[in-house]
């Protein structure tokens, strides 16, 4: 009998274990691995190897896929073109740096936006994805993985051709800007397109539309499906570090991003696994949710978790060098937080997020505004320090931009459990707001322990909130609450229990203001010490119940009504 092969001779789970390492570009053999180098590239961060890069690429994609290796070294780029069946390996001491664009006037550089017909319903930045240093379209079974550095050096945040430096302090923010907006770049350098005609909704805008040439993106994924991203680092990602829209079964592991302004958007995905990560994005947010129009279609972002992640607002640059300081600061302070938002036309679903901490920046945001549907959530495990706004935040609103949206959508059944929060600031406390007719529904806080830092006015205390439907929703928009602990309007069947809400110092402000809720119940409810009835401001409430809330008897509390809301 001749003897048997040596594949012949392993087991079935060896050699399934064989294919998976192979699969996962370990081990590799050298018909599927290609240097850069080999292809012309140099790494002396001085030569564009933008060329030599996508040559690289597509030997590998041709020869049926491939791994394209980053070796130590300095590759400065403009638009890299993934493809299906490729990994790119940004090898240790391998840094991909995204190279300035052209002047005003000239051409080359990042490769044009591709035409949208539905840019109207949000900004440039979601609408485009050619544009950016690394990019793919209707691509499968692709990855980036590290442990090299991607360095966005060149790359526009959004509102100017290139952005300021790590490191450099923006110019002022205009009045009346929104953190999500600011003008970070100083003056624009070339002039507004003049052929632009804003939609309804004011887009596209002459102020974020970005010429041909300069990208803003260091990574954009257009419906793709079967995605890696795992063990690199990003500095100063542009608009998005990472944008993904329309991508099926993503996984995000063990990156650390250092950005100007969002971290990662996930917009409009399915079946998307988060974890391990560091974003530290003081300009923006740090991992954002989105269910845009820039598809064309209301699709659903649903089946995400994100685990184990820390989010931070440090000055840009000091979560990598470790010195993690706040010398810059603007209105409404750092951002960095995780949210579900603001482009909601196509809804969400099935979303955990669990074992995540936050420093120096925002909490948890939930907002539905466009019309479509939040449902389903289940939040655990989160502790935060140095919150600058609401720790919590659960909005519906009906700036309702999706085409046909005409009514607000629903946000229902969101369980919060097992939150520690501490030196958080005074203005926001949690915020929990529908509008008339149309409550947040099903919302259950257990196990929350928050040390908010006090020191509100009977002036503050008095203020009547606007409904702000059409605002954009963040609590900065909100301005400072008549109360300094959980602020519940529009709410139907609410339940919180086991919650202990402190100050540092003494607020004239109740603890809690419920406004139009029904169906509520507290129980285990703690607030400081001689906080009596007084802490409560109750307004159109039915259905209350309580049990060993402070400052309430126990039972059902008599059904309240007040005077018209101003």
């Amino acid at each position: 009998m001749a003897p048997l092969s040596p594949m012949k001779s392993l087991s079935p789970a060896l050699l399934l274990a064989a294919g998976l390492l192979f699969a996962s570009g370990l081990h590799a053999t050298t018909d599927n691995r290609r240097s850069v180098r080999d292809h012309g590239a140099r790494g002396d961060g001085t030569v564009l190897d933008t060329e030599a890069v996508n040559r690289a690429i597509e030997a590998a994609a041709t020869a049926g896929g491939g791994i394209v290796d980053f070796p130590a070294g300095d590759y400065l780029c403009h638009s890299i073109r993934l493809r299906s069946n490729v990994t790119l390996h940004l090898g240790a001491g391998a840094t991909l740096i995204a190279a300035d664009p052209p002047r005003p006037g000239q051409t080359g550089g990042y490769d044009p936006a591709e035409p949208n017909e539905w840019n109207q319903y949000q900004d440039f930045g979601h609408s485009h994805w050619h544009n950016s240093l690394i990019w793919g379209e209707g691509l499968e079974n692709v990855a980036i993985v590290g442990p090299g550095r991607i360095h966005g050096r060149g790359l526009s945040r959004g509102n100017g051709r290139i952005s300021l430096p790590v490191g450099a302090p923006p110019p002022s923010r205009p009045d009346g800007a929104l953190a999500d907006v600011l003008a970070a770049d100083g003056e624009f350098e070339f002039a507004p397109r003049p052929d632009l005609v804003p939609g309804p909704f004011n887009y596209p805008n002459a102020r974020d539309t970005l010429p041909d040439g300069v990208g803003n993106k260091a990574i954009a994924l257009k419906r793709c499906r079967n995605v890696t991203l795992r063990d690199f680092t990003v500095l100063h990602g542009g608009h998005f570090a990472i944008l993904a829209t329309g991508v099926d079964n993503l996984t995000v592991d063990n990156l650390v991003i250092d950005t100007n302004r969002d971290g990662m958007d996930i917009d409009a995905c399915n079946n998307v696994r988060i974890s391990n990560c560091s974003v530290n994005s003081p300009w923006d947010d740090g991992i954002c949710l989105k269910s845009s129009h820039g598809l064309g279609e209301a699709r659903l972002c649903e089946n995400v978790t994100i685990t184990n992640c820390f989010l931070s607002g440090f000055d840009e640059g000091t979560l990598l060098d470790g010195t993690r300081t706040r010398k810059i600061s603007h209105r409404g302070g750092a951002i960095g937080r995780i949210k579900l938002g603001t482009e909601a036309g196509g809804g969400f679903r099935n979303i955990a997020i669990s074992n995540c901490v936050f420093d120096s920046c925002r909490g948890i945001a939930l907002e539905q505004v466009d019309g479509g549907v939040l449902e389903d959530v289940a939040i655990s495990n989160i502790t935060m320090r140095d919150i600058v706004n609401a720790p919590l935040f659960i909005r519906l609103g009906a700036r309702l931009r999706r085409p046909g949206a005409t009514e607000p959508g629903r946000v229902r059944r969101i369980l919060i459990d097992n939150v520690v929060a501490s030196n958080v600031s005074a203005e926001h406390g949690i915020i929990i707001g529908g509008l008339p007719g149309h409550p947040v529904e099903d919302v259950v806080l257990t196990n929350l322990h928050i040390q908010f830092a006090g020191g509100g006015t009977a002036a503050q205390a008095a203020r009547e909130v606007p409904e702000y439907e059409r605002a954009y929703p963040d609590p900065e928009v909100f301005g400072t609450m008549p109360s300094w602990g959980v602020f519940a309007r529009h709410v139907a069947n609410l339940r919180v229990r086991g919650v202990e809400l402190r100050t540092l110092a003494p607020d004239a402000r109740p603890a809690v203001v419920l406004d139009d809720v029904t169906g509520a119940f507290f129980a285990d409810f703690a607030l400081p010490a001689g906080a009596g009835a007084a802490r409560w401001s109750l307004r159109d409430v039915s259905g209350l119940r309580t049990q060993e809330a402070a400052g309430l008897s126990d039972g059902a509390q008599p059904d309240t009504v007040s005077q018209p809301r101003r």
